[in-house]
């Protein structure tokens, strides 16, 4: 099993479409008995909460956020936790919302300068 991922701060590698999350979303994540949850915020994103929980290298979540435009969605989400060769995380997403239609995937990785 990867490491905790309680006190991370991880970003987009690459953008979503528009009003989503992009790489100037930073989320920050906790860990703790089987549960894990973090806040997020940046770029078309205000503010954002995920819960869930973690079994073994994977995450299984619910999300729900405020964009910039005043509109809110929500979405499922299942992560692969992976340990990248240089002790960074990465955390490989297939998501889908609930609130709209829509589903992709996308991947996050542990900020650059952030201790391993």
């Amino acid at each position: 099993m990867a490491r905790s991922l309680d006190g991370l701060i991880l970003a987009p590698v690459a953008d979503q479409a528009p009003g989503q999350v992009g790489t100037r979303t930073r989320f920050t994540y906790h860990e703790q008995d089987g549960g894990i949850w973090a806040e997020y915020a940046g770029g078309d994103v205000v503010r954002g909460h995920l819960v869930g929980t973690r079994e073994g290298d994977r995450l299984d979540f619910r999300y729900v956020q405020l964009k910039t435009d005043g509109t809110t969605a929500s979405g499922h989400c299942v992560s692969a936790v992976v340990e990248l060769p240089d002790g960074r995380v990465r955390l490989e997403e297939t998501w889908e919302w609930e609130s709209q239609p829509g589903s992709g995937t996308s991947v996050v990785e542990q900020v650059t300068g952030q201790a391993p």
